[in-house]
C-alpha cells in the first residue's frame, strides 16, 4: 500500500508538471479567468464597502455620538414641546434639541446647517462642541442691516463651520457668508469651527433659536439627541418615548441608522457584486473545458497509472489537485489585481460606480481580510467545480480500453443524453417563482446559474441536433469533413463550446435586460416630462421657492402654465431609507394625464384625499389601490388617512414615491414652500427671452443656482445618467466576452494539438494543406454559430429571469421586453468570425508537424 501511494504521488507530481510544460498555454488561460473573476468581484466588493462605510461615517458625524434620537419623519419637523418632556424622563442624562437643514453657502457649496444648544450638545452630542476664534476680521454691513459677532458663547449671528466648508468657500474665520435654507436666504459671520467633525463633511453650526427665528421654523425641531444615563434600560426607555411620540416624529439609534444606510444601496451592491462574478462563473467553465480536454488527452497515460497499481481515488484526487492549484494561482493574482483596480477607481471616480447612491464621495481603500479569504475561496471552488466531472470521469475510465481511445469516446450513432441538462433547467425555472429571501433575490440569482449549467449540459445534444440536418448533404470536402467531425464528436464540441456560450449567454441576458429598461425609461420619461422647460434650483433642499418668488415667475411673460411641485422625503419606517412624498398638480378625474398609471386607476370615495403610490412604494410597503392608508404629514394634528387611487411607474426613485395633489398637500401640512416646476410656453413665446425673463424675476441668491432645461435636453441628460450607471455593466459584459474567447483559442489549441495524428493521416491520404486550414476554419465557424445560437436562446431565458424576477424583487421596477436586434446581429457576425480566426491561429502548431512523424507511432 505504501509503495501504491508513493507511486501515485510521485505520478502525481510529474504528470501535472508535465503537463503544464507541455500546454502552459491551457494553465495560463485557465488561472487568468479565475483570476479576472476574482480581482472583479474583490474589486467591486472593496469600493462598495469604502463608501459605504465613508457614507456611514457622513451620517454619524452629522447625528453625533448620541445613544437614542428621536427624528421627524419630514423635514418639516415636530413640535419643541416634546423636547422639555424627554429631557425630564427618568434615565435621561443629557437632551440636546436640533434643527436640522440641508442647506446652501454661498450659493455654491452644499451643507448641511445645524441648529444647536451648545450647552445640551456638550452632553449629548460632544462631537458638534464648536470652538470660537477670537480677534478675527471686524463686523461688515450686510446690506440694510449689521451683522456682528458679540461676546456671547453663541449670538444669533455667528455660524461654525467645519474644515470642508471653509476650504469649499474659501472663507477664513471673520468673514461673512450667506447661508440659503428653507426657502430663507441668511447673512452670518464666521466665529469659528467644528474641531469634532470628521475630515471632509460639511456642516455649519448656529444657535438654535438662531436657526428656528431666521429660517421660519419657530416652535419646531428636526430631532433630539438623547444621552442615557449610566445603568438606564435602553429598550425599556425606547419603548417609553415611541408611546411618547406623534405620528410626526420617530425614535432612532445607531444601529437602525446603519442598517437603513446599509439598505439604502444594499440591492445596487449586491446586483453590482454578483454581476461581476460573471467571469469568475466563465472561469469555472473554462476550468472545465480545459480539464477536460487535458483528461482526454491524457486517458493513456491515467489508464497506465492503473494498470501500475494506481487507485480510482488517486487518480480522482490528481485532477482535483490541478485544479485547485490553478484555481488558487489565478485566485491569488486576482485579489492582487482587486485591490489595484479598487484603489484606481477610488481615487479617479470616487465611490459611485455610477448608482448615484455615493455620488461626489471620495472614500479611503478599506482592506477587509474576511472579504479576501472569501474570494480567495471563491476562486479555489471554482477551479474545483469545473475539474470534478473530468475528474470522476478519468477515475471511472477502465485501463485496457482507456490503453487503445483516443478522440471523443461517444459512440457517434448514439445520442447524447440530456437527463442532467433537463433536471438543472427544470430546477432554474422553478426556483424563479420563488420570492425574495430576506429583501433578495437569491432565488433568482439560482435560477439563472442552474440555467446556466443547464444549458452548457445539453450542449452536446444541442450540437447533435443543430449539427444533423448538414448531414444529409454534401459539402466540399473541408466543409464536409469538419461537419461530419463536429457531428460525431459532440462532446468535444460541447467543450468547446463551454466557455463561449457561458459568456455569451450572460452577455446576451444582461444586453436584452439592459435594453429593455432603457427603452422603458425613456417612454417613462417622454410621459414625465411634458412641459417645455423644467426649473430647479441647483443644491438646495425641498424648500426653494417661497410663495412670493412661485407669484413672481408665474407672472413672467411668455408662460403658458407654471406647475410648481414639491419633493419631501417622508420616513415610514426607521430601518427604510424615507420614502418621496411628491405634492404637484394633479387632477383626481384624470391623474393619468400627469402619471404614468398602471392598470386603472380608481374612483375617488366622496370627501377622501387620493394618493397614487409608485411600484417601489408597493414592494417596500405593500400598499395596494383602493385601500386607506395613514402618512405622518399632519403635524399636530396627527397623520392624515389618505386613499390609494392608482398605482404608477416611477423609475426615478427606488425607495419609492407617493404622489398627491398640491392643494392636499398644503392643506394637511402647511407648506406652501415648492422645490421645482415645469413651464409651458404661450404659443410664439422664444425661450431665450423668457429664461432671461425669469432669471430676473428671482431673487438674487437664487439666480445663480437656477437651472432652467428644456425638456428635451432633460431627457437626453437622463438617458446619459442611465448610460454611466450601466458603464460598469458594459465593461462587465466585454470582459466576460474575451475571456470567453481567449477560452475558445485554448481549447481549440489543444484539440489541434491533440489531433495531430488525424492531420498526419489526412495528409497522407492526399488531402493538402489549404484543405485542412479550410476544415478548421469551417469547424471553428460551425462551432461559433452554434454556439451563437445556444448563447443567444440560453441568454433570452436568462434575461427573462433578470427582468420578471432579480429587478423586481432588488429595485422594485418591472419593464417589458424588447430585444436588440441589431446587437444579436453583430454577436452572431463577430463571434463566428472570432470563432473562425481562433480555430485556424490554433491551428498552425498542428499543421506544422511533418505528416510522416505525426503517424508513425502507428507503424
Amino acid at each position: 500500500m505504501s509503495d501504491r501511494n508513493r507511486l501515485s504521488r510521485v505520478a502525481t507530481r510529474w504528470m501535472i508538471a508535465g503537463e503544464w510544460r507541455a500546454h502552459p498555454a491551457r494553465v495560463i488561460v485557465a488561472a487568468f479567468a479565475i483570476a479576472i473573476g476574482v480581482a472583479l468581484g474583490f474589486a467591486v466588493h472593496l469600493i462598495n464597502a469604502s463608501a459605504l462605510n465613508e457614507f456611514a461615517r457622513a451620517v454619524r458625524t452629522v447625528n453625533g455620538d448620541a445613544d437614542l434620537q428621536v427624528h421627524s419623519v419630514t423635514p418639516l419637523g415636530f413640535d419643541e414641546s416634546l423636547y422639555p418632556k424627554l429631557a425630564r424622563m427618568r434615565g435621561i442624562a443629557d437632551a440636546s434639541p436640533v434643527v436640522e437643514f440641508s442647506a446652501v453657502a454661498d450659493g455654491n457649496v452644499s451643507l448641511t446647517l445645524l441648529g444647536i444648544d451648545v450647552l445640551r450638545a456638550t452632553g449629548a452630542t460632544p462631537s458638534l462642541i464648536v470652538r470660537r476664534i477670537e480677534g478675527q476680521t471686524p463686523p461688515k454691513e450686510t446690506g440694510a442691516a449689521q451683522v456682528s459677532i458679540d461676546d456671547d458663547p453663541f449670538d444669533t449671528n455667528a455660524v461654525f463651520l467645519s474644515a470642508a466648508v471653509l476650504a469649499a468657500t474659501g472663507k477664513r474665520v471673520g468673514d461673512e457668508i450667506e447661508l440659503s435654507a428653507a426657502g430663507h436666504v441668511v447673512p452670518f459671520l464666521i466665529a469659528g469651527t467644528l474641531p469634532g467633525v470628521a475630515e471632509g463633511q460639511r456642516i455649519a453650526a448656529v444657535d438654535i433659536a438662531a436657526a428656528q427665528w431666521r429660517f421660519g421654523q419657530l416652535g419646531r425641531l428636526q430631532r433630539i439627541d438623547l444621552k442615557l444615563a449610566q445603568g438606564a434600560d435602553t429598550a425599556r426607555l425606547r419603548s417609553a418615548i415611541a408611546a411618547m411620540l406623534a405620528s410626526d416624529a420617530e425614535i432612532v439609534n445607531q444601529e437602525t441608522e446603519a442598517r437603513r444606510t446599509d439598505s439604502l444601496s444594499r440591492a445596487y451592491r449586491i446586483n453590482l457584486e454578483m454581476l461581476a462574478l460573471v467571469a469568475l462563473l466563465t472561469g469555472a467553465f473554462l476550468a472545465y473545458s480545459a480539464q477536460a480536454l487535458s483528461v482526454a488527452r491524457r486517458r493513456a497515460q491515467f489508464a497506465l497509472l492503473r494498470v501500475l497499481g494506481a487507485e480510482r481515488r488517486a487518480v480522482l484526487a490528481q485532477v482535483l489537485i490541478e485544479g485547485a492549484v490553478v484555481g488558487a494561482i489565478g485566485a491569488m493574482m486576482g485579489l492582487g489585481l482587486g485591490l489595484v483596480l479598487a484603489e484606481a477607481a477610488l481615487r479617479f471616480l470616487g465611490g459611485d460606480l455610477g448608482g448615484g447612491y455615493f455620488s461626489g464621495t471620495r472614500p479611503e481603500l478599506i482592506f477587509a481580510p474576511g472579504a479576501a479569504l472569501t474570494f480567495l475561496s471563491l476562486g479555489v471552488v471554482a477551479a474545483l467545480l469545473g475539474s470534478v466531472l473530468p475528474a470522476r470521469d478519468a477515475a471511472r475510465a477502465q485501463p485496457a480500453i482507456a490503453l487503445k481511445e483516443a478522440g471523443d469516446v461517444a459512440d457517434a450513432k448514439a445520442a447524447p443524453g440530456a437527463r442532467i441538462a433537463a433536471v438543472l433547467l427544470t430546477a432554474g425555472a422553478a426556483f424563479a417563482f420563488l420570492p425574495a429571501a430576506g429583501g433578495l433575490p437569491l432565488f433568482g440569482y439560482l435560477s439563472m446559474a442552474l440555467l446556466l449549467a443547464g444549458g452548457v449540459a445539453a450542449m452536446p445534444l444541442l450540437a447533435r441536433i443543430l449539427l444533423a440536418p448538414l448531414q444529409r448533404f454534401v459539402f466540399a470536402l473541408p466543409a464536409d469533413l469538419a461537419s461530419k467531425h463536429l457531428w460525431g464528436a459532440p462532446s468535444q464540441a460541447a467543450i468547446a463550446l463551454c466557455g463561449i456560450v457561458a459568456s455569451t449567454s450572460l452577455m446576451i441576458a444582461m444586453a436584452v435586460m439592459v435594453s429593455s429598461f432603457r427603452a422603458s425609461v425613456d417612454d417613462w420619461l417622454v410621459q414625465v416630462l411634458p412641459a417645455d422647460i423644467y426649473l430647479r434650483v441647483e443644491g438646495d433642499d425641498y424648500s426653494a421657492f417661497s410663495v412670493e418668488v412661485q407669484r413672481q415667475l408665474a407672472a413672467t411673460p411668455g408662460i403658458a402654465t407654471i406647475h410648481f411641485r414639491k419633493l419631501t422625503p417622508l420616513s415610514l419606517s426607521p430601518e427604510q431609507p424615507p420614502i418621496a412624498l411628491l405634492a404637484e398638480d394633479i387632477d383626481p378625474a384624470d391623474p393619468g394625464s400627469t402619471l404614468p398609471l398602471i392598470g386603472v386607476a380608481r374612483p375617488v370615495p366622496q370627501g377622501a384625499t387620493p394618493v397614487w403610490v409608485s411600484e417601489p412604494a408597493t414592494w417596500l410597503y405593500d400598499y395596494r389601490a383602493g385601500e386607506r392608508i395613514d402618512l405622518p404629514i399632519a403635524g399636530a394634528r396627527g397623520s392624515a388617512k389618505v386613499f390609494v387611487a392608482g398605482i404608477w411607474r416611477d423609475y426615478g426613485r427606488q425607495q419609492g414615491t407617493i404622489a398627491m395633489d398640491a392643494k392636499d398637500y398644503t392643506r394637511l401640512t402647511g407648506d406652501a414652500l415648492r422645490s421645482d416646476a415645469a413651464i409651458v410656453l404661450a404659443p410664439g413665446a422664444a425661450p431665450a427671452a423668457v429664461l432671461e425673463a425669469m432669471r430676473a424675476r428671482l431673487p438674487p441668491s437664487l439666480a445663480s443656482r437656477v437651472s432652467l432645461v428644456p425638456s428635451r435636453e432633460l431627457r437626453a441628460l437622463s438617458l446619459r445618467i442611465f448610460d454611466r450607471s450601466f458603464a460598469v455593466t458594459y465593461v462587465l459584459e466585454a470582459i466576460a466576452i474575451l475571456v470567453g474567447l481567449a477560452g475558445v483559442a485554448a481549447t481549440f489549441s489543444a484539440q489541434t494539438l491533440a489531433r495531430t495524428k488525424e492531420f498526419g493521416m489526412l495528409r497522407h491520404i492526399g488531402v493538402l494543406r489549404r484543405q485542412i486550414v479550410a476544415m478548421l476554419a469551417a469547424e471553428g465557424a460551425l462551432l461559433g454559430a452554434v454556439g451563437v445560437v445556444a448563447g443567444i436562446g440560453l441568454g433570452i431565458a436568462m434575461s427573462q429571469v433578470l427582468i420578471h424576477v432579480i429587478n423586481p424583487q432588488s429595485f422594485h421596477w418591472t419593464m417589458e421586453t424588447r430585444l436588440p436586434i441589431p446587437l444579436f446581429a453583430a454577436v452572431t457576425v463577430a463571434l463566428i468570425v472570432a470563432a473562425a480566426g481562433t480555430a485556424l491561429l490554433a491551428g498552425k502548431r498542428a499543421l506544422s508537424a511533418d505528416a510522416v512523424h505525426a503517424v508513425r507511432e502507428d507503424w
